[in-house]
């Protein structure tokens, strides 16, 4: 039990996808299921963000510059892997443009259709 308190980030990230695939699967309305699915990408960015964290770690930027002479060995342990932040700020990019695509083809949609229900769509289709 006391792992599982210790661990308490992983059981929000968890969450917080869940209720965005809760709301991709469940709901009929194409703009709840948009909201839906940036809640799941937002979920999944702060989930790396925090695997990339470290207490008590360091920025990995060498002290001494070119030409000091120390000879000293660096210890990865000390810094913070700057990778999973890098590549999430990648995400959050590529966030923003699935969500501006997906915005442009549910009014695409309601223009063709004049309704958002996936429901209405399908009959309208069918006809």
């Amino acid at each position: 039990m006391e792992l599982l308190l210790a661990k308490y980030n992983y059981w929000i990230y968890a969450v917080i996808m869940m209720i965005g695939l809760y709301a991709m699967l469940a709901k009929n309305n194409l703009i709840k299921k948009i909201i839906g699915m940036g809640i799941f990408q937002t979920g999944i960015i702060v989930f790396y963000v925090s695997i990339g964290a470290k207490r008590g770690g360091t920025i990995p930027i060498i002290e001494h510059g070119h030409g000091a002479e120390v000879h000293e060995v660096i210890k990865a342990l000390d810094y913070v892997n700057p990778l999973p932040h890098v590549l999430m700020l990648t995400a959050i990019v590529v966030s923003v443009g699935t969500l501006g695509v997906a915005l442009a083809i549910a009014l695409r949609i309601y223009t063709e259709y004049n309704t958002l229900h996936e429901d209405e769509i399908l009959e309208k289709i069918n006809d």
